[in-house]
Formats: C-alpha cells, structure tokens, sequence
C-alpha cells in the first residue's frame, strides 16, 4: 500500500496501513523523499512515529533523532551537490529479547563513507579542531551499530538501536 506525501511517499510492508502492528519480526516501512533540507522534518516524523509504533521512550527517541538528523543532513548537502536526487529511508524493527530498530539511509550521490572520518580530537579546543566530523562522531556514540557499503551506485549507511526499558 503505497501512501502519497509531498514530496516523497511511504511504502509500508507487507501491505498494511501500519507497518509494525502485530511487531512482525522484520517487518519494514520505507520513506523516498528528495534529499533536500526542507525534507528533514518529514525525515524524522517518519522515524519517529516508527519509533513510538515501536514501543521505544523518550530518551532513545531523541538519540535517534539527533542520528537521524545528522545523516539526513549530510544527505542533503553533500550527496549530490549541487544538484539535488532521491533519499530513501528505512525502518524495520527486529524481534528479540529485546527488540533492535534498523535505519537504513541509501542515496545514489557522491560515495562517500562516513566512517573512515577519523573521530575528532576531543582534547584540543574547538578553534584547534579540524571542522567537520563531530556529528558522525556524536551519532557512533548515541548508536548501537554503524556501518557503511557502497553497493550498485548507492551510498548504504545502517545504524540501529536496542530498545531499552526506560527508568
């Protein structure tokens, strides 16, 4: 069932208005929008509500935003620059003991490897610092995993997160 949104538009999977009911384990839902800034906020709504169908709190919520916004971010400014093409973001939710959220963001741009970015010296003042890295730093740190792959021409970036009870 497809959902038209501007600019882009929601695949649930397996054909069903809410991806996650019944918490099917690997049951996805799917947002293809143009990787452009003004498209941020429907980026994270998107996840977001997965993330609330999903049972997750507050806290890791916000984490997964934050995550969420720097990548789609980078996205946005970098992968097709100056030009502008399609971002796809995904979310499934895997079934466990404790149940694992999976963000997959792919784009057709510039491959680029955010990983091999050496984390940023923290000992060094802010005016010393290298520009640029500390928002792929901050979202290796809030996330459980992170990888990256290029595979046939797109840019593959996967972080997940554990859901844990929250105190």
């Amino acid at each position: 069932m497809r959902q038209k949104t501007a600019p882009g538009y929601i695949l649930c999977l397996p054909g069903r208005r809410r991806a996650f009911d019944n918490q099917e384990r690997g049951t996805s839902m799917e947002l293809k929008t143009k990787a452009e800034i003004s498209n941020l906020d429907q980026v994270k709504e998107f996840v977001t509500g997965a993330l609330e169908e999903c049972g997750f709190g507050t806290k890791q919520i916000f984490q997964v935003e934050l995550a969420v916004e720097e990548i789609f971010t980078n996205i946005a400014n970098y992968a097709y620059n100056p030009e502008c093409g399609d971002a796809w973001i995904r979310c499934q939710v895997e079934k466990g003991e404790r149940d694992r959220f999976v963000i997959t963001f792919i784009d057709e741009g510039i491959p680029y490897n955010p990983l091999e970015k050496a984390d940023p010296d923290l000992t060094l003042d802010a005016e010393e610092r290298e520009i640029g890295g500390l928002g792929i730093f901050l979202t290796k740190k809030l996330m459980d995993t992170m990888e990256y792959k290029y595979e046939s021409g797109r840019n593959v970036l996967i972080i997940t997160k554990q859901k844990e009870e929250e105190t």
